[in-house]
């Protein structure tokens, strides 16, 4: 028996050690970089939150008159999703009389009947601010996609590194066929 190719070669225990480093990352980094993700989104968004709340003020204002036309949806979570549209007067945080448009609960919108609508420091409609558990659930969200996103380029990169040993070994390959001739294996080749 001579002396062979060795069947365990330098290109298989890289791609070993680069399995052995993505498999860590995916236990290790990618959580870690879900949690930073939904961290910081719901740092910034608790922060906006709270600056929403301080910005909009609830008030009452008075329906005047149904306005003909679709019903809406709301893009607050926590609200009815379908509204409907009703001109209405309330008054400014100054005290400033206002009117305009703004949308209600289907029955709600009876003309002289009270609705709660959020305005700015003008006094203009405004949507309702983000509710805490939204910003919460808007966090874990962008945790999670922060996780999958890690993932995926951890998986991205070791499926490149694997490519690229495959490719080495293949020319390693190419050389060694290349070194044991035409003839290789042949009898009575003279060798």
């Amino acid at each position: 028996m001579g002396v062979g190719v060795p069947l365990w070669r330098a290109t298989d225990r890289r791609e070993a050690w680069v399995t052995l480093g993505a498999l860590l990352l995916l236990v290790v980094g990618a959580p870690a970089a879900g949690w930073a993700g939904g961290a910081l989104a719901e740092d910034r968004l608790q922060r906006s939150v709270r600056a929403q709340h301080e910005e909009r003020r609830a008030t009452v204002a008075v329906v005047a008159e149904r306005v003909p036309g679709k019903r809406r949806f709301s893009g607050d979570p926590d609200a009815d999703a379908e509204r409907v549209p009703v001109m209405a007067a309330w008054s400014a945080p100054d005290g400033t009389p206002r009117t305009g448009e703004v949308t209600t609960a289907p029955g709600a919108g009876e003309p002289g009947s009270p609705v709660r609508i959020w305005t700015d420091g003008a006094g203009l409609p405004v949507p309702p601010p983000m509710s805490p558990g939204a910003a919460r659930t808007h966090a874990l969200l962008g945790g999670f996609g922060a996780f999958l996103l890690a993932a995926g380029a951890v998986e991205a990169g070791r499926r490149l590194a694997v490519a690229g040993l495959v490719r080495r070994r293949y020319a390693l390959l190419d050389q060694e066929w290349a070194t044991a001739g035409p003839d290789w294996g042949r009898a009575g080749t003279g060798s």
